[in-house]
């Protein structure tokens, strides 16, 4: 009998929607959960680790992954390069362990078409004066905040392409919601189809 093979989520969000947050704490719920960690060529900011919240690798270094087709998916986002190892999310999913993945629209689309079942999950802000409030306590410059305004734009566009839909109003009611999603899917059938279908051929053989 095969083993069950790992889900994979995707969350996606416009910069300033709570996803970092969200994400962070649904790990601490759900021990089960893997965080796949993108390289990427943006700087690194005051809180954040090499290796741990970003593999920080230059351009010319990205590029050539890139070129050796190393990435599940990856995507310019304002003027930076985002990737996703491939070697690390199939390694993980055929030991049968739960990954998520944080990207954009456009990585969603990429991974899409490489893995079947995905489970696509976008989060909303509940109006777009709290999406601009959230990005001016995050330190960035005026520009960079600007920028990600317009973007946002862009990116909510796309809600109507996931699975399920999350409005990150109150942070307690959001955290239950995603859990509850979390939860639900590991057991749903069409992303362990493989597992059941060996199960219940081993059952019936078995009687």
């Amino acid at each position: 009998m095969s083993k069950k093979r790992g889900n994979l989520f995707i969350i996606s969000a416009p910069s300033g929607a709570g996803k970092t947050t969200l994400v962070k704490t649904l790990l601490e719920m759900v021990p089960s959960l893997f965080l796949s960690i993108s390289h990427t060529t943006r700087e690194k900011r005051p809180h954040e680790t090499d290796g741990i919240h970003y593999h920080l690798v230059d351009k010319t270094k990205f590029l050539s992954l890139a070129s050796s087709d190393r990435f599940l998916e990856y995507a310019e986002v304002f003027g930076n390069y985002y990737g996703t190892s491939k070697s690390w999310v199939e390694k993980y999913l055929v030991e049968g362990k739960d990954i998520i993945l944080e990207i954009d629209w456009q990585g969603a689309i990429q991974v899409k078409k490489q893995i079947q079942n995905t489970i696509n999950i976008f989060i909303l802000p509940p109006s777009y004066d709290t999406l601009q409030s959230r990005l001016l306590t995050r330190g960035d410059s005026d520009k960079a905040i600007n920028n990600r305004m317009k973007g946002a734009r862009n990116e909510i566009v796309h809600y109507n392409e996931y699975d399920f839909i999350v409005i990150n109003d109150d942070f307690q009611t959001t955290m239950n919601h995603l859990k509850n999603i979390f939860v639900a899917m590991k057991q749903g059938y069409m992303q362990q189809k493989e597992f059941y279908d060996d199960f219940v051929a081993d059952l019936l053989n078995d009687s």
